[in-house]
């Protein structure tokens, strides 16, 4: 692929993030197995939350920090996968990474406890993250971002951590925090599914390319800027509008409309298997109390024929 060819090192691969994120692992390291003990109520860490956390850096490094990153500037079907991992797996990995006794000790730091509650609020985490997701993929608001660094960081960061909330109170296991029924968990789903389709129904079903970054040849090379290299900048200015045609062979229209469907294709599958774990775990919890009003049903029969025999 002319990608490999065009991009230095460095423009494809992120090493300086790929140290940051490594850093984040240590750290994880040294206060989930290393310093646990220096936590109260610490517990150790099971091999399933080290597997999530681990399944977090690297799908992170994978949408941040390898060529998809680079190609997210070029393609927004390419977007709309990193999109896709950012705001509905990775934050899923992350809170299931996360040791609940850790879990504990950062909520109920002083500062910390009352913002938490309140962005945990399953109205308040449905419509902040919705209406930001709206918000970033307003065709003026998308072509700005993707060419300051600054603001592209901050959406993507502010997506990340809502997607966080959004989550929270379906997959926590603290008893702490909300408590939601089945039924409403199930409810809670299905409304942020028909929430995010404004967003993913315009970029579908739009006549005509309306991202600058993706159709305007121009645009579309000061978008690279923001995850390319100088050097491999100045390899791509001798060759001009054509560059635009090599990297999407798809089109502008045909480009945006996959990047749409894939946007709803994986919400749909991620937000299915939640709906299926959560009617699996609330069949297990009827099932456990079914069994419990039986075994109680039979220790009261046995009881009332020893008083009668007696």
């Amino acid at each position: 692929m002319a990608i490999f060819y065009l991009f230095d090192f460095r423009s494809l691969w992120s090493p300086f993030f790929s140290m940051y994120l490594f850093l984040i692992l240590f750290l994880y390291y040294l206060i989930t197995v290393k310093y646990r003990k220096c936590f109260k109520q610490s517990e150790p860490l099971s091999k399933n939350q080290a597997a999530f956390f681990i399944g977090f850096i690297l799908l992170l490094y994978l949408i941040k920090g390898s060529p998809i990153d680079l190609m997210s500037h070029m393609m927004l079907t390419m977007h709309m996968v990193q999109m896709a991992f950012l705001v509905l797996i990775i934050p899923i990995l992350f809170i299931k990474g996360i040791p609940d006794w850790l879990w504990k000790t950062v909520i109920n730091i002083k500062l910390i406890k009352p913002l938490f509650r309140f962005f945990t609020k399953p109205l308040i985490s449905m419509l902040l993250f919705n209406v930001l997701f709206s918000f970033y993929h307003i065709p003026l608001i998308l072509d700005f971002s993707k060419t300051n660094n600054f603001y592209h960081a901050l959406m993507h960061s502010l997506l990340f951590f809502l997607a966080i909330f959004l989550f929270w109170p379906v997959l926590n296991n603290l008893n702490e925090s909300i408590a939601m029924s089945g039924i409403l968990k199930t409810g809670y789903i299905f409304a942020n599914g028909a929430l995010m389709l404004p967003a993913c129904a315009l970029i579908i079903f739009a006549d005509k390319p309306i991202y600058q970054t993706y159709s305007n040849p121009e645009t579309w090379f000061n978008a690279l800027a923001l995850c390319a290299t100088p050097s491999s900048l100045l390899r791509l200015e001798s060759a001009g509008p054509e560059l635009l045609k090599i990297f999407n062979p798809l089109g502008p229209l045909h480009d945006q409309q996959l990047g749409g469907i894939l946007m709803k294709t994986v919400q749909e599958i991620v937000y299915g298997v939640i709906i299926a774990i959560i009617f699996a775990d609330w069949y297990r919890k009827d099932q456990k109390e079914a069994l419990e009003e039986e075994r109680k049903a039979y220790n009261l029969k046995n009881n009332n024929k020893e008083i009668a025999n007696q």
